[in-house]
């Protein structure tokens, strides 16, 4: 099967870093498993994440969120509910992840087909030049072992 781990977001805004924090920190606690597996850190990828999921079968994005949950809130988002998401949900991003998914099931076949699991860590500061937040440093192990579980489902399935 070929997948792959995408981590998402800008490193020098804060709670946004996030998802990159997560994945990289996944590759070092898990390297035997982070080698068989595609592993791409995107800053703002954009429109661009689309060409991450040319050929794949199944994808995890790693990603910071919006949301009202305390900073450091785990979330894994499985195909059902990503399919839910519209052109207008919001995104710590110009042009979201959830738009990115929408356009791309709609115009490309083989996107509509990937398998996208998204584990989303609720951010609280976003702000420009910050580092990531207490609180969302203190769950990136967690949010790692999260990584690694859902990473040898896909190897086991």
């Amino acid at each position: 099967m070929e997948f792959a781990v995408i981590g998402i977001g800008q490193s020098l805004r804060g709670d946004d870093a996030a998802g990159l924090a997560a994945v990289r920190l996944w590759q070092e606690q898990y390297p035997q498993t982070a080698s068989r597996v595609q592993v791409e850190l995107c800053e703002l990828p954009g429109l661009g994440l689309l060409d991450l999921l040319d050929g794949m079968q199944a994808v995890i994005l790693v990603d910071a969120l919006h949301a009202p949950d305390a900073p450091g809130t785990l979330y894994r988002l499985g195909p059902d509910e990503l399919a839910a998401f519209t052109a207008d949900t919001q995104s710590a991003h110009g042009w979201s992840v959830a738009e990115t998914l929408f356009l791309g099931r709609s115009l490309y076949p083989e996107v509509a087909k990937c398998r996208i699991t998204l584990i989303g860590i609720v951010g609280g500061q976003f702000n420009l030049g910050a580092g990531l937040s207490p609180e969302v440093q203190a769950r990136l192990t967690q949010a790692a072992a999260l990584i690694e579980k859902e990473v040898q489902a896909l190897l086991d399935g």
